[in-house]
C-alpha cells in the first residue's frame, strides 16, 4: 500500500513587522487587549511590490532546496489561498512559471484558513491513486491588502506569509494516516470577502462600502470554531484509534490563543505538545500551518515515528485535520 509522506518543508515571511504597539497609534485598541483575546503580539506584512505569488515562490524554493530537488522534479503544484494575485489566472500557474516549470499541472484551491489541509487531502488522494508523483503544496496569503485598518476587531487578526510542503509516495509504515475535510455553508456570512466577486462586483458603491475587505462575526465564530475544532480533533483520534497521549505534537491554525487551549484541554495535552507561533505572525490562513510545520521541523519538534496532528477552521465555514505520522 502506497501511503503519501511529507519530505520537505519551507516557508517565508515578510520582513515588515507590525506589532500592537504600532496600531495602538492608529486605532482604538492596546497590546494588553488584543494579547489577551488572541494571543498574538505582532504580525508580518508583505511589502508593495510583494504579491502572494512572491511570498509562494520563496517557501517552495527553501522547500525544494532542502529536499535537493530541482522544480523540474515535480510535477503538480496545489496552492491554497484566498487572496491570489488575480482572479485569473491561477497564483499556482503564476508561480509555476516563476519555478521555471514546463508540462507540470497547476491549480488554486480557496478553503481560506483550512485551504492547506484541504489541499493535503487533495494531494494525498492523487499520490494515493499513482496520478502523481511528487507534489508542491503551498499555502500563500498577502491578508494584508484585504484588511480594513480602521477595523478594530478584524485589523489586529491578520498577517501574510507563505509555507511549502513536497509529497511524494512511500511504501514505508509512515506519512499521512488520514485527511478529513468538512465544510457547513449555512454559516458563510460568519467571514466573508463581499466584494470583487459576481455577487457584489468591484464599483464606486462597493469601495465606499468597503466591501473589498474582510468582514467578520467574531464572537460567533469563536463559538463555533472552539466546539468544532475540538470535536474534529477527538473524533480524528477515535477514527484512528490513537489515545491523544501518543501524539507528540498538535499543529493547529493560528487564529486565536483561546481557540487552540480549548483544544489542547479536550485532547488533555500539555502545553509542550502545542505548537504555536500566533504571538509572532498573527493569522495567516492557508499559510497558517505549513508556516508552523515547518518551524516545528526546523526546530526539531517533529521527529521520525511521531504521530502529528494538524487541524484548521475557516470561512465557508470550512474544517479540516490530518493525522501524520512522521
Amino acid at each position: 500500500m502506497i501511503r503519501t509522506r511529507i519530505i520537505s518543508t519551507g516557508s517565508y515571511v515578510p520582513e515588515s513587522i507590525i506589532t500592537n504597539r504600532d496600531l495602538e497609534k492608529i486605532i482604538d485598541t492596546s497590546d494588553e487587549w488584543i494579547m489577551e483575546r488572541t494571543g498574538i503580539r505582532e504580525r508580518r506584512i508583505a511589502d508593495a511590490s510583494q504579491a502572494t505569488s512572491d511570498l509562494a515562490y520563496e517557501a517552495a524554493q527553501r522547500a525544494l532546496k532542502k529536499a535537493h530537488l530541482k522544480s523540474k522534479d515535480i510535477d503538480l503544484i496545489i496552492t491554497a489561498t484566498c487572496t491570489p494575485d488575480m482572479p485569473f489566472p491561477s497564483t499556482a500557474c503564476i508561480l509555476q512559471d516563476r519555478l521555471g516549470m514546463k508540462y507540470s499541472a497547476a491549480f488554486d484551491i480557496n478553503a481560506t484558513c483550512s485551504g492547506f489541509l484541504y489541499g493535503l487531502h487533495i494531494a494525498n488522494a492523487l499520490i494515493k491513486s499513482e496520478a502523481h508523483k511528487r507534489i508542491l503544496l503551498v499555502g500563500a496569503e498577502v491578508l494584508s491588502r484585504v484588511t480594513d485598518w480602521q477595523d478594530r476587531t478584524t485589523c489586529v487578526l491578520f498577517g501574510d506569509g507563505a509555507g511549502a510542503v513536497i509529497l511524494e509516495g512511500t511504501k514505508e509504515k509512515r506519512g499521512i494516516i488520514s485527511t478529513h475535510i468538512q465544510s457547513d455553508g449555512s454559516f458563510s456570512d460568519l467571514i466573508m470577502l463581499p466584494g470583487g466577486g459576481s455577487r457584489s462586483s468591484c464599483s464606486h458603491e462597493s469601495i465606499l462600502k468597503k466591501l473589498h475587505f474582510i468582514k467578520m462575526k467574531g464572537n460567533e465564530t469563536f463559538k463555533v470554531a472552539v466546539r468544532t475544532l475540538a470535536e474534529l480533533a477527538a473524533g480524528t483520534l477515535e477514527e484512528n484509534r490513537l489515545d491523544p497521549s501518543k501524539l507528540s505534537l498538535l499543529i493547529p491554525h493560528q487564529a486565536n490563543l483561546r481557540i487552540i487551549q480549548a483544544t489542547a484541554r479536550r485532547l488533555k495535552l500539555p502545553e509542550e505538545k502545542v505548537f504555536l507561533n500566533i504571538e509572532k505572525y498573527g493569522n495567516t490562513s492557508a499559510a497558517s500551518i505549513p508556516i508552523a510545520l515547518d518551524e516545528a521541523v526546523s526546530a526539531g519538534r517533529v521527529n521520525n515515528g511521531e504521530y502529528i496532528l494538524l487541524e484548521a477552521f475557516g470561512a465557508g465555514l470550512t474544517w479540516a485535520s490530518a493525522l501524520l505520522k512522521w
